[in-house]
């Protein structure tokens, strides 16, 4: 879960109508945040067992798999809190879906701030009951940070990093193998606007991998894509 600012979470978008995804996920990510989207239901699953969200809107009509049986295998694996989305907004639809595992219900049509009011109380809840160690530790592929501390490890190789460097680190770390945009982690490690004549991005990265690669990483575990942004894997 990120520490950091609930506007920095990774919001997982399952909507199967185009529109209203693409119109949540501008909204969101003009938020900061960062945002996947699916429009079917058994896809959905697939992505959400195997990466790492802070928070699923689920819609409850999708093809394949209606919302509140993706609800119900999801939580056979993970406990991401889940807000659901439905045109329906009859009481005997949302206590169905609490009883399935839902943490919040919105009724469609629903307008931006309401939306975004209920995304942050959500997330500040489910902050409240991380766990320390799921708040201030990771682990990904032989790569051990600790946050309060600042201490980073590769195999148990200790890696001296400047502020900046963990925290960019730490980021893309949260997210393994997603892009991650150049004007979002310049919002959330450099706390500025992303400008393409400004390298310091580019040059605290490239320092993060050599540091690395002296640690017995491969190089090519942290990527930068190019016109688009990095990746840690």
């Amino acid at each position: 879960m990120h520490s950091e600012n609930p506007a920095g979470a990774h919001v997982f978008v399952v909507e199967d109508d185009p529109t209203l995804s693409s119109q949540i996920t501008e909204l969101l990510q003009a938020k900061g945040f960062t945002t996947q989207q699916s429009q079917d239901g058994e896809e959905a699953l697939l992505v959400a067992l195997k990466t790492r969200f802070d928070l699923i809107l689920l819609d409850v009509l999708l093809p394949s798999c209606d919302g509140f049986s993706l609800l119900q295998r999801l939580r056979e694996k993970c406990q991401t809190p889940v807000m659901m989305l439905t045109a329906c907004g009859a009481e005997e639809e949302r206590i169905r879906g609490f009883n399935k595992g839902a943490d919040d219900y919105l009724p469609k049509p629903f307008n931006s701030t309401e939306l975004l009011l209920r995304i942050n109380a959500l997330l500040r809840r489910s902050m409240g009951k991380a766990s320390q160690q799921e708040q201030f530790q990771l682990s990904l592929n032989g790569l051990t940070m600790q946050r309060q501390q600042q201490l980073v490890h590769y195999e148990g190789q200790p890696i001296q990093l400047t502020p900046i460097q963990f925290k960019l680190l730490w980021i893309l770390a949260r997210h393994p193998g997603e892009t991650l945009s150049k004007p979002y982690l310049y919002q959330v490690v450099l706390e500025r606007e992303y400008s393409r004549h400004d390298r310091s991005l580019d040059m605290h990265l490239s320092r993060v991998r050599r540091r690395l690669v002296e640690a017995g990483m491969t190089a090519d575990r942290l990527q930068t894509m190019h016109g688009t942004g990095y990746s840690l894997t």
